[in-house]
């Protein structure tokens, strides 16, 4: 099954071949030969089924080319794929550089989905503890995330090797994760454009695990949200809420709660925009062979100085050995189950 996303002010000539799905959060369309214009973004392909182990979302460019979400989509909106990040970007203003967000887990979904890295290039998969499919709990009075969550896509990567000066711990070993509060509920696989807002330092069973809060570029907020003081000002409780869901949505599965660094405080934009920074050269190491970065696939179609890149053809054979979309099993009854933990 095909997801195709559009930036609001595309424009798509489409024919269809068969049944169309239901519009929800962007275009999703089954059976068509899409006419994409210049300023379509992505498509997503979904195999497997639903709710089960092998259900994968692979990307696609707008050239129907299958890519790495990890690897081959730009970090900075504008970006053209070349051998470092180039000078051309998108900006909402003189001061305001988007950053592209891959859409892993929808708000208020339980589905702890998220870039494999491990996986040939990369889809979007279920987390799995012990051999079962992982959900976030609902902890009182939230409902799975409360934003939509993901990732920055290429050129950042968590380095595990590399402590930090501030928290004194080591990277997780993924791509940067984004906590995206606008008010649109996305789909999986959507990219969309975000302004960064700030960063919370969370420390998650003794590694960093950054977590950058932003807004869809598109929200109708984000012209009067441009730093984490106007979300405290103008979303009372928002940021505190945040803290509280991620300190805590591990306790029910019994692990303690999470910690972390400057004492749970949000650190501004220009701060987030150095982590990422940061996290960009660990990435490009990651991709030229220069840090070990054990496990994790480096697979992509476009990074010119990387030797993980591969053909076309060579990327299709990986999408294509993977099962077919099938129908979607139904969710365990525990996924909407309260959790009422004292504070």
């Amino acid at each position: 099954r095909m997801r195709v996303f559009l930036s609001p002010c595309c424009r798509i000539s489409l024919v269809l071949l068969g049944s169309r799905s239901g519009l929800k959060n962007g275009l999703g369309l089954q059976a068509v030969t899409p006419y994409l214009r210049k300023m379509l973004h992505y498509q997503t392909e979904e195999r497997g089924r639903p709710n089960t182990l092998d259900y994968r979302i692979y990307f696609k460019s707008s050239e129907g080319k299958y890519i790495s979400p990890f690897h081959d989509i730009p970090l900075f909106v504008g970006d053209e794929q070349e051998n470092d990040v180039p000078s051309k970007r998108v900006k909402k203003n003189e001061n305001e550089t988007l950053f592209n967000m891959v859409v892993e887990v929808p708000r208020w979904t339980n589905a702890k989905m998220e870039i494999a890295t491990k996986d040939p290039l990369n889809p979007i998969k279920q987390d799995v503890k012990k051999g079962k499919l992982r959900f976030v709990a609902n902890i009182f009075p939230h409902k799975g995330y409360i934003w939509n969550y993901g990732a920055l896509p290429q050129q950042t990567w968590e380095d595990p090797s590399h402590t930090d000066k501030d928290t004194k711990c080591c990277g997780d070993n993924d791509p940067i994760d984004v906590c995206d509060i606008g008010s649109k509920v996305c789909s999986p696989g959507e990219v969309i454009q975000v302004k960064i807002l700030g960063i919370l330092a969370m420390i998650d069973e003794g590694e960093t695990d950054w977590k950058i809060i932003a807004i869809n570029a598109e929200d109708p907020d984000a012209p009067t949200l441009n730093s984490i003081e106007d979300v405290r000002k103008q979303r009372p409780g928002h940021l505190e809420a945040t803290v509280d869901w991620f300190r805590r949505y591990k306790v029910p599965d019994g692990k303690p709660e999470n910690q972390f660094a400057f004492n749970g405080q949000f650190q501004n934009k220009d701060f987030a925009i150095e982590i990422i920074k940061s996290t960009h050269k660990h990435w490009r190491a990651l991709v030229q062979k220069q840090a070990n970065g054990g496990a994790i696939n480096c697979k992509n179609v476009s990074v010119c100085d990387s030797p993980f890149k591969c053909s076309g053809d060579e990327a299709i054979k990986i999408v294509h050995s993977a099962p077919e979309y099938g129908k979607a099993e139904p969710l365990p009854p525990e996924v909407n189950k309260w959790h009422f933990l004292a504070k």
